[in-house]
């Protein structure tokens, strides 16, 4: 069976970690797939909102250190390959232009947790721990983006107590830091990300990838005219579509708007 199932639900994605004995943890076959399901979806219009779950009692507990990865290549250049590889998952999260709402329950360890950062939105049950393991195996504590994402989503103090340590966070305090948006139910997660996402799929299929690509870039903006510039470039873009123009004649006509571009 796949390591990552896909089902579809119209224009939304449910990519679902399958590796519920070793809690989804990250081993080569779940990485190529992450890998190539992320990446595939630049070429893919179709999708346009993809839900990030684990399968079994927790959402991914990181890099699977059990698994045998001895083969021809030294262990520097091996550790290089597996460090690249699945930092590519992350980087692909974030260029592929479909929003990801990661729905986090039990654990998400190192990797695991670079997932859910890596994602638009995040829900979260109250059973959601997470943690910045890599320190507690001799590491160092910043890895797999998280000394990229962890600052600009909880701040430097929260940030810096859980790349140095390792401690965990509950989901109380994931809520209080802003690392989640809100608590729910195990039995209502699922729900809860598809009427998110229905939300999504109200909005005009361009507008929401540009403003997808917005975000992403303006976290890094050096200064408010270039973060300016940006929004500037994508309103003009989109004022000339006429997915634009089908949704303000909707808004005036009190209607839902019929999108047509893809």
């Amino acid at each position: 069976m796949s390591a990552l199932l896909i089902e579809a639900r119209g224009a939304v994605e449910i990519a679902t970690l399958n590796r519920p004995e070793r809690l989804n943890a990250l081993n080569e076959e779940l990485v190529d797939e992450l890998n190539a399901y992320f990446g595939g979806l630049v070429e893919r219009p179709d999708v346009r909102v993809v839900i990030l779950r684990g399968a079994g009692r927790g959402f991914c507990a990181g890099l699977d250190i059990q698994e045998d990865r001895a083969g021809d290549e030294t262990p520097v250049l091996r550790t290089l390959r597996t460090q690249t590889r699945i930092g590519n998952i992350y980087r692909k999260m974030r260029a592929c232009p479909q929003p990801v709402i990661a729905l986090g329950h039990g654990a998400a360890c190192g990797g695991g947790l670079s997932l859910l950062l890596a994602s638009d939105v995040r829900y979260a049950t109250p059973s959601l721990r997470c943690n910045a393991a890599y320190i507690r195996i001799g590491l160092g504590g910043c890895d797999m983006a998280s000394s990229y994402f962890l600052p600009r989503l909880v701040g430097a103090s929260l940030a810096a107590e859980m790349i140095l340590t390792g401690r965990f966070i509950d989901a109380e305090r994931a809520l209080r830091a802003g690392l989640v948006s809100e608590i729910v139910g195990e039995e209502a997660l699922l729900d809860r990300g598809l009427a998110l996402a229905d939300e999504m799929l109200a909005t005009s299929p361009h507008g929401l990838r540009l403003s997808k690509q917005a975000l992403n870039l303006n976290l890094d903006a050096p200064s408010l005219d270039a973060a300016m510039a940006i929004e500037d470039r994508q309103q003009v873009i989109l004022s000339a579509t006429e997915d634009h123009k089908e949704a303000l004649a909707a808004f005036l006509e009190k209607r839902a708007p019929e999108y047509r571009e893809r």
